[in-house]
């Protein structure tokens, strides 16, 4: 049990998890930035518990987005962590792990002409949508594995020496490493490409057992 003044009882570390700031707004949820942070600094939580006066449970919380905490904490994790509740806020908008893109929607994205990005930011996967009639007249070959759906219309699609002819519904698997190139046949058409970003090392071994 928590003593008035937001202390652990055991710890004597602060503990306001759940806080509501003071202009009634919802805590924030920054644990993704946090732990990145700390991690980037090779600082244990226990480290940063006596750096920030706030106990280890309250900051493995924060980090499992299992707690979120007051503007107030946030500071003295970010005091903490060499860093400022500014730039945490900032990684944390960029490490989000649910975003809604809508139709139309170009905030944060950087749309080129018949090229629609479905995902903001840099993360583990990428997905494109590409209108019209699309022919980008050169060979590709990804890291990773890719998948193709048309949504409307057609294409062609040249890979590992075969060619193949795609229309309204129906989807191609591309692994790593495939040679392909594609074109649109008609003008009205969508496409939906979705793949594993190239900076992403995925592997096709099975986990250990127990893993």
């Amino acid at each position: 049990m928590n003593d008035r003044d937001g202390t652990d009882g055991l710890s004597g570390k602060l503990d306001d998890r759940d806080d509501k700031s003071k202009d009634g707004k919802e805590p924030l949820r920054v644990g993704v930035a946090v732990r990145k942070r700390r991690r980037a600094l090779h600082l244990t939580l226990a480290a940063v518990s006596a750096r920030s006066g706030l106990s280890v449970p309250f900051l493995s919380q924060i980090e499992n987005e299992r707690a979120r905490p007051s503007m107030r904490s946030l500071e003295r994790v970010a005091d903490a962590l060499e860093t400022t509740a500014v730039e945490l806020l900032a990684a944390s908008d960029t490490a989000r792990t649910v975003d809604l893109v809508r139709a139309g929607d170009e905030s944060g994205l950087t749309p080129v002409p018949g090229v629609r990005p479905l995902v903001r930011g840099h993360h583990q996967l990428h997905a494109l949508e590409f209108s019209g009639d699309q022919d980008a007249g050169r060979e590709y070959q990804h890291r990773n594995d890719e998948l193709m759906y048309v949504v409307e219309g057609a294409c062609q699609v040249e890979a590992e020496g075969r060619a193949y002819r795609l229309e309204s519904g129906d989807a191609l698997f591309l692994s790593g490493g495939v040679r392909h190139r594609w074109r649109a046949v008609t003008e009205d058409t969508r496409i939906l490409v979705v793949a594993v970003g190239d900076h992403i090392h995925a592997t096709s071994e099975p986990p250990s057992p127990g893993q």
